[in-house]
C-alpha cells in the first residue's frame, strides 16, 4: 500500500502550532513578544555514554569528553577535563557539541545551562546532558531565560523520579519561554550583564572582606594558643610562660564517640522524646552553643547511642564538615559522626571550643582525599597542645570573646551574598517580563522572527 503523503503546513499554520495558547501562557509579556515552546525554535539532542567496559582518560588524547561536573557557572570549566581514546571517539563521534550550541544537564544535577567555550568546540558530550542547537536566537539570551525562575520551575515540575531523576528531551522541548524580537534580545543581554557585573563586583568585595576576616580570625587564634595573646597579662600578673604544659587531649579529658540506632528512621528507635543530636545540628549552628535538636529517639534506641550531660563539648568527626566544635546546652544523645569530651574541667570548656576552632583546617587535612574523611577518638586524643593555667585559659577566652564579637559583625556580610543572588533572580524575572526598560514597542513582532525560524525547520 502506498505511503500516505504528509500534508505540508503553511507558515501561518506552523506559526499557530508553535505559539503557546494564551490560556497556557505563564504571564503577560509585551505585545511584540511571543510565548513559544523551546522545541519549536531549537533542536535538542542528547549526549552519549562511553561504551561499557571503557574508561575516561586523564592524558590529553585530543578528544575531550565533557561531564556534568565540568558544567558550572554557565560555562564549561577546564580544570579537570577528561578525554577518550580515538577508538571510542570513532564509536560515538555523532555525539559532539558545538561552540554555537548551549548545554542543559538532564540527569543527576538537572537544569544547569551554559555556553560552550571555543576550546570545547567538537567535544563529546555526556549522556547526562543535552545540547540545544540554535539558529536566529541570541545564545546568551537563551542561557539566561533557561536559567530564570519561570523556566527552572517548569523543569522541576516535569522531572521524572526514580533511582536517578531525569529530564527527558521531550519535556525540554515543551518548556515555555518568552521570545523577544531579535534586537531586543541583545539589549536585554546587555542590560542583564551590566547589572550582574555591578553585583559581581559587590560580591567580590564582600568575599574578599570575609576571606580577610577569616585570615585575621585564624591569626588571633594562633596567637592565643602559643601564648602571645596573653603575654602582657602574664607580665602584669608576674606569671611565667613556664606554667604552660605540653599535653595530649587524652590527658585532660576522655574522648568518646556517639552512636546511631540503625536503620535510620526506624520507628522502633526514632520518634520518642529523648534528644538525639546530628552533625547538622553543629555545622548549621552560628554560635558556640547548640540549644536544640529536631531529632528524638525512644528508650529502645538508648543502647545504640550515648548520652552526655549539658554543657558538654562536642566535635564533628566525619564527613566533609568534620572538625567543627560546639557546646551542647542540654542533656542529649548524639550520633556516630560526633565525638564528646568527657570529664573536661567545666572552666576549660570554652577554651577548648576555641582551641578546636583553630584546629579545624588541620583536622580536615588528616584524612584529605579519603572517600569519607573520618577522625577516630584515638586521633583526637593524641593531639598535642599547650595547656596554660585555668586562670590564663579564662583570660584567653575573655580576650577572644571580645575580639571575635567584632569580627562576627563582619560575618553578617554573608547575608548580603544571599541578597545578591536574590537580586540576580529578580533581575532575570523582570528581564523576561519586559520590565527592564529596554523594549521598543515599535519594533516588529517576535512572530516574524519565529516565522523565519519555522521556515527553516
Amino acid at each position: 500500500m502506498a505511503k500516505k503523503k504528509q500534508i505540508e503546513l503553511t507558515i501561518e499554520e506552523k506559526l499557530q502550532n508553535a505559539l503557546v495558547p494564551k490560556e497556557e501562557q505563564p504571564y503577560k509579556i509585551p505585545n511584540n513578544w511571543c510565548w513559544v515552546r523551546l522545541g519549536n525554535i531549537t533542536q535538542i539532542k542528547g549526549g552519549k555514554r562511553i561504551p561499557k567496559g571503557t574508561s575516561l582518560l586523564k592524558e590529553n588524547t585530543g578528544y575531550k569528553y565533557i561531564r556534568v561536573t565540568d558544567m558550572k557557572n554557565g560555562t564549561v570549566l577546564n580544570d579537570d577535563i577528561h578525554y577518550i581514546s580515538k577508538d571510542i571517539y570513532n564509536k560515538i563521534s555523532n555525539y559532539t557539541i558545538s561552540k554555537n550550541d548551549i548545554y542543559i544537564t538532564c540527569a543527576g544535577t538537572i537544569g544547569r545551562v551554559g555556553i560552550i567555550p571555543v576550546e570545547f568546540d567538537g567535544a563529546n558530550l555526556t549522556e547526562n546532558a543535552d545540547k540545544i542547537i540554535i539558529k536566529h536566537i541570541n545564545k546568551n539570551l537563551l542561557v539566561k531565560v533557561l536559567s530564570s525562575y519561570i523556566v527552572q520551575k517548569q523543569i522541576q515540575e516535569v522531572i521524572t523520579t526514580g533511582c536517578q531523576p531525569k529530564l527527558a528531551i521531550k519535556k525540554i522541548e515543551q518548556l515555555k519561554i518568552p521570545l523577544p524580537p531579535i534586537n531586543e534580545q541583545q539589549r536585554i543581554v546587555n542590560r542583564i550583564e551590566s547589572l550582574f557585573a555591578k553585583l559581581d563586583r559587590a560580591k567580590e568585595l564582600i568575599e574578599n572582606t570575609l576571606a580577610q576576616f577569616e585570615q585575621n580570625k585564624m591569626a588571633i587564634l594562633h596567637k592565643a594558643f602559643i601564648g602571645e595573646l596573653t603575654a602582657k597579662w602574664r607580665t602584669e600578673k608576674g606569671i611565667s610562660k613556664d606554667t604552660w604544659k605540653r599535653k595530649k587531649i587524652s590527658e585532660v579529658c576522655t574522648v568518646v564517640r556517639g552512636g546511631s540506632p540503625r536503620p535510620a528512621g526506624n520507628p522502633k528507635f526514632y520518634g520518642g522524646n529523648i534528644p538525639f543530636m546530628k552533625v547538622a545540628d553543629i555545622t548549621n549552628n552560628d554560635t558556640p552553643y547548640v540549644e536544640s535538636t529536631a531529632c528524638f529517639i525512644k528508650e529502645a534506641g538508648l543502647s545504640k547511642t550515648r548520652m552526655v550531660e549539658e554543657n558538654t563539648l562536642l566535635l564533628t568527626n566525619s564527613g566533609a564538615t568534620l572538625g567543627v566544635p560546639a557546646i551542647c546546652t542540654f542533656k542529649t544523645t548524639f550520633n556516630d559522626g560526633i565525638a564528646a569530651f568527657l570529664n573536661l574541667n567545666p572552666q576549660s570548656i570554652k577554651y577548648y571550643y576555641y582551641f578546636f576552632i583553630s584546629k579545624t583546617a588541620e583536622l580536615r587535612g588528616i584524612n584529605k582525599g579519603a572517600a569519607q574523611p573520618n577522625l577516630n577518638t584515638k586521633i583526637i586524643g593524641e593531639i598535642m597542645h599547650n595547656v596554660p593555667t585555668i586562670e590564663e585559659q579564662q583570660e584567653i577566652v575573655n580576650i577572644l570573646d571580645k575580639l571575635l564579637a567584632k569580627y562576627n559583625k563582619i560575618k553578617n556580610l554573608e547575608q548580603q551574598l544571599e541578597k545578591i543572588e536574590l537580586l540576580k533572580k529578580a533581575i532575570l524575572a523582570k528581564a523576561f517580563r519586559g520590565e527592564l526598560g529596554t523594549n521598543n514597542p515599535d519594533e516588529e513582532s517576535a512572530e516574524n522572527l519565529l516565522k523565519e525560524i519555522l521556515a527553516e525547520k
